[in-house]
């Protein structure tokens, strides 16, 4: 009976570190300014051939319209990106609070997008709630914003061979060192 017990309070335990584990992760995964980035090396190499659907969520709580200047650009791992230098047209209401804004964006054929950077200009201000790219080579992907992109800076997620895989890699080892320990723990005892 008391194997038993603590054979349970163990298994709660180890359940309890890998949620906590698992939920460090997703801290990474916030949108940051980007360090380098080069939009006049991004230009050079834009040959248009392939094209992109890119669906932009405006949140609610963004100002009711903005006249800013939006540029994206987005890309894989492999150094194919996609640019697209202005984005927004006040007259059609594109970028409304509650809106989504549909755009084909046509580039390089890339792999997987794991990158996305927005771009704005002007003194409205903007707060994007979500950036989903649907690209020719891989599956859909969507990066969660729902903050304010500041003024002149291009602003967004690299998922991309950077920091946040490696904290994945970590992330997977010590989920796996906890499931070790435990299994030697529970085949020694039994």
């Amino acid at each position: 009976m008391i194997k038993q017990v603590l054979l349970l309070v163990l298994l709660f335990l180890a359940s309890g570190l890998a949620l906590s584990v698992s939920e460090s992760e997703s801290v990474s995964l916030l949108p940051h300014a980007a360090d380098s980035f080069n939009v006049s090396y991004i230009q050079m190499k834009n040959a248009g051939t392939c094209s992109y659907s890119v669906v932009i969520t405006t949140s609610c709580s963004s100002p009711r319209y903005t006249r800013d200047q939006i540029s994206i650009s987005f890309g894989d791992a492999y150094g194919n990106p996609i640019y697209a230098p202005r984005l927004d047209d006040p007259a059609s209401g594109t970028f409304e609070s509650c809106s989504s804004d549909t755009f084909q964006i046509t580039g390089p054929c890339a792999y997987q997008i794991c990158y996305v950077y927005l771009y704005r200009s002007g003194l409205d201000g903007w707060k994007p709630e979500s950036v989903k790219i649907n690209g020719y080579n891989g599956r859909p992907v969507t990066f969660y914003y729902n903050t304010y992109i500041p003024r002149d800076t291009w602003y967004g997620f690299n998922l991309c061979n950077g920091a946040s895989s490696s904290s994945s890699y970590q992330v997977s080892m010590q989920k796996w060192l906890i499931f070790m320990v435990l299994g030697f723990v529970l085949s020694c005892w039994l």
